[in-house]
């Protein structure tokens, strides 16, 4: 095999360097993949938390009746 050959075979400089440049793009992708994930998890879960709350009727007429206000 011939000098030419092996250098053939290895990456070139530019190469490399693009290739860090894609892991490190990549990286950066999947940690805003994950944190997006995460706001949208937590999200869902304030929702459900306000979705299960059960509002007491009664409560408004109860408040009213503290500030003063008539009654409806």
């Amino acid at each position: 095999m011939t000098s030419a050959a092996l250098r053939l075979t290895a990456p070139t400089l530019v190469e490399r360097r693009i290739l860090t440049l894609a892991r490190h793009l990549e990286a950066f992708v999947e940690r805003r993949i994950a944190a997006r994930a995460e706001r949208r998890e937590i999200a869902l879960d304030i929702l459900r938390e306000q979705q299960a709350r059960r509002h007491d009727p009664r409560a408004v007429e109860h408040l009213l009746a503290q500030m003063g206000v008539p009654r409806r």
